[in-house]
């Protein structure tokens, strides 16, 4: 059985998606912290277990029988991430599970800017002191993103950033996509697999597509990195999601979003979505 947490997420919902396309329902099992959010998958036939990271307890008999276990990443700002993940590949190691996948990021390191990275890679570590075999879906930079990272400026014709670097955006959608071609290939991806756009535009870049596709003037700033963030302040962020922020823009300049991977494009079949698309999606 395949066994999916967070489903009742955007990535991992579209997942299982992509799951049912290419396995009988009766071979999936859908995680979540609250059932009721999970009609759509009963409905088709998916199992539905309850299950939470915060509730240990919860777990070993919501992996129970998993040949593949797919992890979400936690993005709950008041838990700590990697005690949480700890606490689901403890779980997986006593409910027996044949393989652990999890949702990580590009640029998973110790030594990135950007905090999400750094809990990325000790989960990984978590994984592989684990005695599991494992796979670590190493995502590139989400592209619906971009849409606020850029700022307004379809409003302003200009995007303003603290520090400008490559970034592989990658579209959420074909990484979920991927994730489905990996859980039923007959291939065993060990360890941590990169799943990237073709391409990793620098912000400037970025202006310059999206001038071409609105078909005007798109001009990039590149401004002090306190100024910046006194300007988001001001706009009514608050100062922590800011400098959150900051730290993907800097590791961004540090390269650690600027590698490329042919595997997304292997798994799709097809071109992954590119800057383009998601600029052309957001002003349609």
């Amino acid at each position: 059985m395949i066994v999916v947490t967070g489903a009742t997420g955007a990535l991992n919902g579209a997942t299982v998606d992509h799951l049912l396309e290419r396995v009988p329902a009766s071979r999936i099992a859908v995680v979540t912290r609250d059932v009721s959010k999970a009609g759509r998958f009963a409905e088709k036939g998916v199992t539905v277990r309850h299950g939470d990271y915060a509730d240990a307890a919860s777990l070993p008999a919501a992996f129970e029988g998993a040949e593949q276990l797919l992890l979400v990443s936690s993005n709950d700002p008041a838990g700590d991430a990697v005690e949480l993940h700890r606490t689901a590949i403890d779980a997986a190691v006593t409910a027996g599970a044949g393989r652990v996948l999890y949702t990580s990021h590009q640029g998973a390191a110790p030594g990135s800017a950007f905090n999400p990275a750094r809990d990325h890679h000790a989960t990984e570590q978590l994984l592989a002191a684990s005695g599991l075999p494992w796979t670590s879906l190493r995502n590139g930079f989400y592209a619906h993103s971009l849409t606020w990272l850029a700022g307004p400026w379809r409003e302003t014709g200009r995007i303003t950033v603290p520090f400008d670097g490559p970034v592989s955006w990658t579209a959420r959608e074909d990484a979920a996509e991927a994730a489905a071609a990996i859980l039923t290939s007959d291939e065993a991806y060990e360890g941590p697999v990169t799943l990237t756009a073709s391409a990793a535009p620098t912000f400037a870049e970025v202006a310059v597509i999206a001038s071409e596709v609105s078909g005007r003037g798109v001009d990039i700033e590149v401004v002090d990195p306190q100024e910046w963030v006194a300007g988001q302040i001001a706009s009514g962020r608050p100062e922590f999601v800011a400098r959150f922020t900051l730290g993907m823009y800097q590791a961004a300049e540090q390269g650690f979003f600027a590698g490329t991977d042919p595997l997304l494009k292997t798994l799709l079949g097809r071109e992954p979505r590119t800057v383009r698309d998601v600029l052309a999606q957001a002003l349609s």
